[in-house]
């Protein structure tokens, strides 16, 4: 499903992606680059990964939501 469909509905951005910016905008904006369950990822991981995965994460629950 795309956030801003076109007459064509062929461009847009996905609808998942669009709640994954919002979410990780949110994120960043409280956390900074200390996120939540930073402490679950692998050293060698960096914080910005945990920030995404938390951010897609809550786009899925989102769009679960949505189906609900």
């Amino acid at each position: 499903m795309k956030a801003f469909p076109t007459v064509t509905g062929s461009t847009g951005m996905e609808l998942r992606d669009y709640f994954a910016a919002k979410a990780m905008q949110s994120i960043v904006s409280k956390y900074g680059d200390d996120p939540p369950y930073l402490d679950l990822m692998d050293d060698d991981e960096p914080p910005e990964l945990a920030i995404a995965l938390l951010a897609y994460h809550i786009a899925d629950v989102m769009m679960k939501a949505r189906d609900e």
